[in-house]
């Protein structure tokens, strides 16, 4: 195992200030709790999690030193209304790092995950938190990159397990967490002007689309057909009926 290396990934022309601990319960609280004294660009990465969470309080589940588990602090230069679009602009970043890296071609699995080969390898989890200085975005991310084996009933894969050779080693983690952290700066600038040319990226990049799927939305389960997205990003659903209708969140999305 070779360790994350916080000078390395301090790139004096990217924004982040990274920091790397050894362990902590979770990289998403860690920043939270701390929100108000750092300052917005911070990053903390961790060797090992062990209260990692993603929607609906799931636990993430991931062997130390092996994959990449780490939180952003930000602010978003945009209007709050549209601080949603973070989730997905990270989506893509976290797409184009992996191409970028590998012979990989991962999919965006509307609202929150990254899937390579049907299976999850990454997530996303975004929270707001007030602090004396205004609202702030802390965003988490999980990325699979030499974990091996899974827990029975997960379906998950790694960067590492998806690769059409194998590799004498481990993927280098550190070459990755700088790509990750490259490509998420160049998209959250597109979080307002380009955003429309970042969602026409994303189309091409859906797990979902033209598929039938099921949801848990606020309004209960729904089943249809993606259609698209729309420019937000939202799932624009056909229903059996013929009519469609926009689901702009959604828990425990499946493909039928």
């Amino acid at each position: 195992m070779i360790p994350l290396d916080a000078t390395a990934l301090n790139d004096p022309t990217l924004p982040w200030h990274v920091t790397v601990l050894d362990e902590v319960g979770s990289t998403s609280d860690w920043l939270k709790q701390r929100a108000a004294e750092l300052p917005v660009g911070s990053v903390v990465f961790t060797e090992s999690q062990t209260a990692g969470r993603g929607r609906r309080e799931n636990r993430w589940i991931a062997p130390r030193g092996k994959d990449l588990m780490f939180s952003l602090l930000l602010r978003p230069e945009a209007p709050f209304e549209q601080w949603p679009r973070v989730t997905t602009l990270a989506a893509l970043a976290i797409c184009k790092a992996i191409e970028a890296e590998l012979p990989l071609q991962p999919r965006i699995k509307w609202p929150n995950d990254i899937y390579l080969s049907d299976r999850k390898v990454s997530g996303l989890l975004a929270e707001t938190v007030s602090t004396r200085a205004g609202m702030v975005l802390v965003l988490g991310i999980g990325l699979n990159v030499n974990s091996r084996e899974f827990a029975p009933g997960i379906v998950a894969t790694s960067l590492l397990n998806e690769l059409p050779t194998t590799p004498h080693g481990e993927l280098d983690r550190n070459s990755i967490a700088s790509r990750l952290l490259e490509s998420l700066h160049a998209e959250f600038q597109r979080i307002d002007d380009d955003f429309s040319a970042a969602i026409a990226e994303v189309r091409t990049r859906s797990w979902l689309l033209g598929r039938q799927i099921r949801a848990q939305a606020p309004q209960g389960e729904v089943f249809g057909r993606v259609l698209d997205l729309n420019e937000e990003g939202h799932l624009i659903l056909e229903f059996a009926d013929g009519s469609s209708h926009t689901l702009t969140s959604a828990d425990e999305v499946r493909r039928v």
